[in-house]
């Protein structure tokens, strides 16, 4: 019996995947639990596997196309076995592209709600509405007109170059026929070398000028041409996910924020006592804030909690997420029951799973799950900003970069290290004063570093 190859939901959050290969072809023969392809999901690249043994009799999909949960992409049946009925109005893979863009609709609705691969398994999701009507192409780009050209502009001092001679009141001589035409061609005299007799500046100068410009002015003109007033990069499944995710976030969830400011000088120190054993007891300013966060939560579980419409959920374990960028975007991988783990323990998870999410191999079960998260852009020389809840999640904590501040301790100026956090916090979950308190927990944890190691 011929066997269904489907877009799968191979992440939680996935509404349609792009199958970037094949690594069957038509007349393979196939078992099941075979590699079919790989597909970017909203999160990472995952395997497609075969639902059924048999021979891969079609491919209906085209390596990059991107396809909703459910579309049919194979056939997986016998040699000899009658697949008509099933491939119906789907378009084969070497089609060209405009027939198959415009034979997708009938695709989509030819397949039936339950196209599984498995022929035992439960229907697939209900497949989305189309997003609507194509947006219409966008105009031929045409030539950007060149700027006109001028000469760089003179050097401190009497305005002239070196070799260039000038009046004694610091204007550059020039003839009056020159003077004429660099103004009707916009050209600087300041930045010109005369040829005339003394240094003095004459029409064939600034007709070299204009030569030399008119060069560059055409290269530019033949590259605008070839490349247009501008680029359109399509969006990727990760960029989508992340524009829904932040638009049900920011608009719907009340949002409130909290700053404060931490001496992070005892981390500092910490750190690089612990370099100085090994470069096995390396540990980062993130993975400290990490595990600061975990043990306050332990302490605060009305923030290790979920908004869940009709109730909120507190959890008993704890499971932060970090925020990962990635080439197209941001994951964010979870470090589960963080609490529990040693300050090494989560430097080796995170830089584990920061090189995964990178290669955009995380599975998914590798980040999801997550009851808080912690972003941290202090690496890239920010020192405060406010981060995006992830729903249902009820609070994030921005970290910004540690660096030296003059405080007043004791009535003494000191120069200390400072951090800024900025927690963004779910009002419907998390009050002011809660929140403070949370920061209060944190802020002890870092500014007393060795409550986290013992």
């Amino acid at each position: 019996m011929a066997t269904k190859v489907t877009m799968e939901a191979l992440s939680p959050t996935m509404e349609e995947g792009r199958l970037v290969k094949w690594t069957k072809n038509e007349g393979d023969q196939v078992k099941s639990g075979d590699v079919l392809a790989e597909v970017e999901t909203d999160k990472a690249i995952m395997d497609l596997v075969a639902r059924g043994d048999g021979v891969l009799r079609k491919r209906l999909a085209n390596e990059g196309d991107a396809s909703p949960i459910g579309t049919l992409l194979g056939v997986i049946a016998a040699p000899d076995e009658n697949i008509d009925a099933i491939i119906g109005g789907a378009v084969p893979a070497t089609a060209s592209a405009p027939a198959a863009a415009a034979a997708k609709p009938a695709q989509a609705s030819a397949t039936p709600q339950s196209s599984d691969q498995s022929q035992t398994e439960a229907p697939a999701p209900p497949q989305q509405k189309a997003a609507g009507p194509a947006a219409a192409a966008p105009p031929a780009p045409r030539p950007a007109s060149p700027p006109r050209p001028t000469a760089p502009p003179p050097p401190k001092g009497n305005g002239a170059r070196p070799g260039a001679t000038a009046t004694p009141g610091g204007r550059q001589r020039s003839s009056p026929l020159a003077r004429r035409l660099a103004s009707d061609k916009g050209i600087q005299l300041g930045g010109i070398q005369g040829s005339g007799p003394g240094g003095r500046i004459v029409k064939r100068d600034i007709e070299n000028v204009k030569a030399t410009s008119g060069a560059a002015r055409s290269a530019a003109a033949e590259r605008l041409a070839a490349e247009g007033d501008f680029k359109d990069i399509p969006l990727t499944l990760i960029r989508k996910t992340i524009a829904r995710r932040l638009a049900e976030s920011n608009g719907p969830v009340p949002t409130f924020f909290l700053t404060a400011e931490f001496d992070a000088t005892r981390a500092a120190e910490l750190r690089a006592q612990l370099l100085e054993m090994g470069e096995e007891y390396k540990v980062s300013f993130n993975d400290i804030v990490i595990k600061a966060v975990a043990l306050a939560l332990a302490e605060h579980p009305e923030v290790n909690a979920h908004w869940l419409n009709d109730k909120i959920r507190h959890f008993n374990r704890i499971h932060v997420a970090m925020a990962v960028a990635v080439e197209d975007g941001l994951i964010t991988p979870v470090l589960f029951d963080a609490d529990r783990m040693s300050l090494w323990d989560i430097s080796a998870k995170a830089r584990e799973l920061a090189a995964k999410a990178r290669e955009r191999k995380l599975p998914p079960e590798e980040y999801t799950g997550s009851t808080f998260s912690v972003s941290n852009l202090g690496m890239f020389g920010i020192d405060q900003f406010t981060a995006i809840i992830n729903p249902p999640e009820a609070g994030i904590l921005a970290i910004g970069g540690v660096e030296e501040k003059p405080v007043v301790i004791d009535g003494a100026l000191e120069v200390r290290q400072r951090m800024r956090v900025t927690m963004s916090c779910d009002h419907r979950v998390i009050d002011g004063a809660t929140g403070a308190k949370f920061l209060q927990t944190v802020k002890r944890y870092i500014e007393n570093p060795l409550s986290l190691i013992i």
